[in-house]
């Protein structure tokens, strides 16, 4: 009869060497990373806030890693097309994606059967930015401040409307939290991104968005738009003199983010050189004074911290949207 007691401790050994071997394979991976040029998936059009920051941040990351980092839009269906995109990519650190609070927290909750899983299928890499929102109206509204607002809102009844970036994004929450909290009724125009609900706003087309410092801080320059707050809870560092939505409406509170994540299978090792080169890249004082400039605070935390401030966005809207019954146009 076979000695089985003899037969058996070759087994632990092999299940090391598979484990080791597994372990050397992942810090050759990590070495070899990036052996390609680098996609950075936006899923708006060229133009956005997210496009902004995406262009500012790629060249420098690409100077950090010594391979091109190339800025992809992929826009359309509120941003569900580039998140896809993203989600189903080759796990091999190559496909970075720059995702947004709607991207990334809200649009789950709004689409309960998206073709992936935010969680199951992209993991989290650095928050970037967090972007101060504004309040803008079109010069030809009678209109200066939110209490004018709320109160033109009154008086006309869903006669106004309001231009967002899509459905489920940022622009779209606050407009819906300004109602809920407001008590007034603005009407919902979803666009294609950002870019194209400025256009129309700064047309006339539609008098009203929220929308980013980013994009609009030029238009309010010359005179094209005109700021009636800002959307966070204290005024910004860039217009201090602007009062804020929560001045009026107290609890009112909307900052948008945008957040780097890529596929989940990309080993850790690769995650952790991309958040160290970001976060090394968000500090220098060439990026900074930029994206200040811009209205768009640098972070720069850790993967894990992001991960947490992601669901702890998810579950904060889920309130909101509920509350304010906010439905994916």
């Amino acid at each position: 009869m076979p000695d089985l007691h003899r037969r058996m401790p070759p087994l632990p050994c092999a299940t090391a060497s598979v484990v080791v071997a597994a372990l050397l394979s992942s810090v050759c991976f990590a070495q070899a990373w990036p052996s390609k040029p680098v996609r950075l998936i936006v899923a708006f059009p060229p133009g956005g806030g997210t496009d902004l920051v995406a262009r500012i941040v790629a060249p420098r990351l690409s100077d950090s890693i010594g391979q091109p980092v190339i800025v992809d839009n992929r826009a359309g269906a509120a941003g569900l097309v580039g998140t896809e995109v993203a989600a189903k990519a080759p796990p091999d650190g190559h496909t970075l994606f720059l995702g947004t609070l709607g991207n990334l927290s809200v649009n789950p909750l709004l689409y309960p059967k998206l073709p992936f899983d935010i969680d199951r299928d992209l993991q989290p890499v650095t928050n970037v930015v967090a972007v101060t929102f504004m309040l803008y109206a079109h010069p030809s509204m009678p209109v200066r401040n939110v209490k004018e607002l709320i109160a033109l809102a009154k008086a006309r009844p869903g006669q106004l409307n309001y231009a967002s970036s899509g459905a489920g994004g940022a622009p779209h929450l606050g407009a819906e939290l300004f109602n809920l909290l407001a008590g007034v009724r603005l009407v919902h125009v979803p666009y294609k991104g950002s870019a194209q609900s400025f256009t129309d706003v700064i047309a006339g087309h539609v008098p009203f968005t929220f929308d980013s410092l980013v994009q609009g801080l030029q238009y309010m320059k010359d005179g094209r738009l005109r700021a009636l707050a800002t959307l966070g809870a204290k005024r910004s560092a860039v217009l201090p003199d602007l009062p804020s939505v929560a001045e009026t409406l107290p609890g009112y509170d909307l900052t948008n983010w945008f957040g780097l994540v890529t596929q989940s299978a990309v080993p850790r090792e690769v995650v952790a050189r991309i958040n160290g080169d970001m976060a090394r890249l968000l500090r220098t004082p060439d990026a900074r004074d930029r994206l200040l400039a811009l209205g768009a605070e640098p972070i720069g935390d850790t993967p894990e911290q992001f991960g947490a401030f992601m669901k702890a966005e998810s579950r904060k809207w889920a309130r909101v949207i509920a509350e304010a019954k906010i439905r994916a146009d």
